[in-house]
């Protein structure tokens, strides 16, 4: 009741005229700059970083927080319509809500994001804000070791459940996992898989594989099918405005994608990519269960509706969630967390238990303000959804090379760097030759974003240990997390067994004569 009080009382002030300005402000901000491929709201809380250096503080982080949250819709709407996201939280968003938007529903499809956001981000920030003590103390329990079983179960499930076929999962997880580990070595300093050019010393930007992987690769995809690519200026737009058995399909899936956001939120360094790709595919498991038990035929791979709604869900929750660490313990568990700690270090405050006693004010309004800022997205972008589809009514040279240009452009503004831009070509090719052959890029991107942090903590368990394997096992945490990870391998093994025996039944009754 003492915070639901508190709560009340920063409803007050974020409420104010100049405080609704600002979060107006932010979600615009945001939104807009999360439709820019490679830019994200990370980056547009840095740039805004030294323009508000003289404004208030509770005004200051009251905007930042729109531009987070706008940033996360933003980055949908490209996903969507051009199979291009935004930031990597909405990678997970591409697969069905592209189809979804060459399918003719495009405005479903961004309606089915807008809304499932602002249920998450209203479900994920009143959880915050009535549980922050019990989630600082669940985050308290990671260890390395804990880290380790994480990224762990996240490869398994995600290779085994999104891609569909384990075995073609996998490869595509080692591609994502030799491209993390390009780069000097933090912890040995050697340079692995630099071919001897300086530049791949640093590595290959996340940004870089992303853009090079998803846009580059699309649009060599569909020039390469020429007049097989499907015609975008045939398709309808539709209306945001769903329709019953829509809400019904994407009911569930906003329940469960807010719950994984906002259990995987708090933790530091899961981020919000483990989530919404985990959303996906327990999706895509729950409807093809349906469809065996006599239910609907699942529509994934065909634009389902159930593959948008869970990814969105997960990925605002997680961005509610990832506020926990950040003002209860002062560690960022993001990129745009880690300049928001800038920020509070900025004007004097130090994020920790503390805050929430010294700065109560602040840490009050800033969390009103996030159930302001989640009314003001829906109110901006439910309406305009409409409007973005339009995009698919370009002709196709125009709108291709138009992601041409934006793709290169934003590989471009990493470091400026001509070097970069042949990165992401060279990546291109090589997601252009995966799609050729049905591997899925999914678990690759994964492996690059998850790999390096699964060497760290690997590293650091055995470091704290002097060598000790059993600390990777050493709790009830890791132990859960290997189960269930043994458990995704046997299903997928029980899976596959069975997809054969009924191949292999239909073949031979095809076979038989009939009298």
């Amino acid at each position: 009741m003492e915070s639901f009080s508190l709560l009340l009382g920063g409803f007050a002030d974020a409420l104010s005229p100049v405080n609704l300005m600002w979060a107006f402000l932010g979600v615009l901000l945001g939104t807009a700059v999360g439709v820019l491929p490679g830019m994200g709201s990370a980056m547009a809380v840095a740039l805004l970083l030294p323009v508000t250096f003289r404004m208030d503080a509770t005004s200051a982080f009251i905007l930042f927080a729109g531009v987070y949250y706008g940033g996360m819709f933003g980055g949908a709407t490209t996903s969507i319509l051009l199979n291009t996201p935004g930031q990597a939280s909405s990678i997970a968003t591409t697969y069905e809500g592209h189809k979804m938007a060459l399918g003719g529903r495009a405005a479903q499809a961004l309606g089915t994001a807008v809304i499932g956001s602002f249920i998450a981000s209203m479900v994920g920030t009143l959880v915050v804000a009535l549980f922050s003590p019990t989630m600082v103390a669940l985050a308290l329990q990671f260890g390395p070791g804990e880290y380790f079983a994480l990224t762990v179960f996240s490869f398994v499930a995600i290779a085994a459940v999104v891609s569909g076929s384990a075995l073609r999962g996998m490869a595509a997880l080692l591609i994502g996992l030799v491209i993390g580990m390009a780069g000097i070595d933090g912890q040995s300093g050697a340079a692995r898989f630099d071919f001897g050019l300086p530049v791949m010393l640093d590595g290959i930007d996340v940004i870089v594989v992303t853009v090079g992987l998803l846009a580059l690769a699309e649009v060599l995809y569909v020039a390469s099918r020429g007049d097989n690519a499907p015609d975008l200026k045939a398709i309808k737009t539709g209306t945001p405005w769903l329709k019953k058995r829509d809400l019904r399909r994407s009911a569930g899936p906003w329940a469960r994608g807010t719950a994984l956001g906002s259990l995987f939120g708090p933790i530091p360094g899961s981020g919000a990519e483990i989530p919404t790709f985990l959303s996906l595919g327990l999706e895509r498991k729950l409807a093809a269960r349906r469809e065996r038990r006599g239910g609907e035929k699942s529509e994934f791979g065909k634009g389902a509706i159930e593959g948008v709604a869970g990814p969105e869900a997960a990925n605002n929750s997680s961005a509610s969630g990832s506020l926990v660490p950040l003002l209860g313990l002062g560690l960022p568990t993001s990129a745009t967390a880690a300049i928001m700690l800038a920020a509070f270090q900025q004007y004097g405050l130090q994020p920790g238990p503390v805050l929430f006693e010294r700065n109560a004010d602040l840490v009050w309004t800033l969390l009103a303000s996030l159930f302001v800022g989640s009314v003001l997205l829906l109110v901006l972008n439910l309406p305009f959804a409409p409007l973005w589809a339009k995009l698919l009514k370009l002709p196709k040279p125009y709108l291709y090379a138009g992601i041409t240009v934006c793709s290169v452009l934003a590989v471009y503004a990493i470091n400026s760097s001509v070097a970069h831009l042949v990165m992401a070509i060279g990546i291109a090719v090589l997601g252009f030759g995966m799609r050729h052959f049905g591997v899925p890029v999914a678990p690759a991107l994964i492996g690059v974003v998850l790999g390096p942090i699964a060497e760290t903590e690997l590293r650091r368990a055995l470091a704290a240990s002097s060598g000790d394997p059993s600390i990777l096992v050493g709790s009830g945490i890791s132990i859960g997390l290997y189960a269930l990870v043994l458990a995704a391998a046997v299903f997928s093994a029980v899976s596959a067994v069975r997809r054969a025996r009924a191949r292999k039944a239909e073949t031979e009754t095809e076979k038989t004569p009939v009298a």
